[in-house]
């Protein structure tokens, strides 16, 4: 078996919008190296200015030199039918195999990572990057962050690794089932395998231990392992990988309460990966207060997050349309509730005279009256039920509850009946979480869709 050990040097740290400037490879025959390869390259593109104080590559340098489509055959002829190993192997693989797919080249090739591959073979040390495992195991590297240098003392850790692998491991990696190579270079695979065929809520974390992703799952470990799967080059995929350390998980009874936990977790923990469910919010609700002259006022406003709203709307023109059609069936003055601006008539207008509320004609008493009769048709239409299904495990059953058209919480319960005596009993072993139309929207499709599962409380 031949190996391929590879470094490059690039103009940044994604292959969609960054070119190679360095590239060497060394082959090797599972004894020593048996050739060697190593050239600049012109990214026809500028050298950021802190890419050339690491590296000491400039733009004068690459002046000269090689295009990457000049030398693309020669590269694609050397990693071909080799296993590809590199210090963060998926770092080089992504480079290479997105810039020779853009000179007509397809690479495929067995991946091994002396990351993960030294973690495994020389566990305990503080640092796994090149330059620290190399200075810790008293390997030299000449020409530090220049491709060849580097190439050359991962080809010596490699020697090194192969020496310490007594059990086949690397053997193991190398298998078309073993999928080591697609995970992060610092993920333990074994916190992968541990991972249950559940829905649940999991979590990734960085060498620190900060949550930077929250993300739900109807299969907890086949969705995990889809975030690694492929070679995509842009920045946000590539930065993402490299600070993935840790993966935890939370087991749910369902994919519904996946995603609620999920909805919840994201706005409580804010991680930077997640962008999407961080700009959900309704965004007009409804309110009532009263005014100075004692009646009872409706108003469309924007959503405000500690304000008690009857009724919430993902858009100004939803909230208009139910607010009026409470003014229709209740006869409400459209003046005071905001919907009416100018002089023309209200509906207690007559012969040119308004005797309405918003003239002050019509009482306090009879106009809050209607308007409470309107709040109580609002409140009815507020759906209070609970969801009964499946649990964690085969003993076990979920509780998902609704109440007064708001979700309320939800729980576990090994007891098939206990709602026999309503939501009073077992409402303090709800864990509560806060409700948005996202969430109730989710709650009330799956209700509709599943009405055996339906407990109306």
């Amino acid at each position: 078996m031949l190996y391929a050990i590879v470094d490059i040097e690039t103009t940044g740290g994604h292959a969609s919008a960054n070119g190679i400037t360095e590239v060497a490879i060394n082959i090797h025959d599972g004894n020593e190296i048996v050739e060697s390869y190593t050239t600049l390259i012109n990214p026809m593109q500028p050298i950021p200015a802190h890419i050339t104080a690491l590296t000491g590559i400039d733009d004068d340098m690459l002046m000269n030199a090689p295009t990457f489509d000049e030398v693309a055959l020669q590269i694609y002829q050397l990693l071909s039918n080799k296993v590809f190993v590199a210090h963060n192997v998926n770092f080089d693989y992504s480079f290479l195999k997105h810039h020779l797919a853009a000179s007509g080249y397809d690479l495929q090739c067995k991946k091994l990572c002396t990351v993960r591959l030294s973690r495994k073979l020389i566990p305990g040390k503080s640092s796994y990057s090149l330059g620290k495992l190399c200075t810790a195991l008293q390997i030299p590297i000449q020409n530090r962050h220049r491709a060849a240098g580097d190439a050359n003392a991962t080809s010596i850790l490699f020697n090194l690794l192969l020496e310490y692998d007594q059990e086949g491991v690397i053997a193991e990696m190398l298998k078309k089932t073993s999928k080591e190579q697609v995970l992060p270079p610092h993920l333990d695979k074994a916190s992968i395998l541990k991972l249950p065929h559940q829905p649940g809520v999991y979590y990734f974390k960085d060498n620190k231990g900060k949550i930077i992703y929250v993300g739900k799952a109807k299969n907890l470990k086949k969705r995990v392992t889809s975030h690694f799967t492929g070679n995509t080059p842009n920045r946000q995929r590539q930065e993402f990988l490299r600070n993935i350390h840790h993966v935890d998980y939370v087991t749910c009874g369902t994919e519904l309460m996946a995603l609620i936990l999920e909805a919840n977790e994201i706005k409580r923990l804010w991680p930077e990966n997640n962008r999407a469910m961080k700009r959900y919010e309704h965004k007009y609700d409804l309110y009532v207060f009263e005014d100075q002259n004692g009646y009872l006022r409706l108003a469309i406003d924007k959503h405000k997050k500690n304000n008690n709203a009857l009724q919430s709307f993902n858009s100004l023109l939803e909230g208009y349309n139910f607010l009026n059609h409470l003014i229709d069936k209740y006869q409400l003055c459209a003046k005071l509730c905001y919907l009416q601006k100018t002089a023309t008539k209200c509906y207690a207008h007559e012969n040119g005279q308004c005797f309405g509320a918003c003239s002050g004609i019509e009482t306090v008493s009879v106009y809050n009256k209607k308007l409470n009769a309107a709040l109580m048709d609002v409140q009815n239409q507020q759906p209070s039920f609970a969801l009964v299904d499946d649990g964690r495990k085969e003993d076990e059953f979920s509780c998902l509850v609704v109440e007064n058209g708001k979700f309320y919480g939800m729980g576990y319960f090994t007891d098939k009946n206990y709602l026999s005596d309503g939501l009073s009993p077992i409402r303090n072993d709800l864990a509560t979480y806060q409700s948005n139309s996202y969430i109730l929207n989710l709650i009330l499709n799956y209700a509709e869709q599943n009405p055996q599962k339906l407990y109306k409380l």
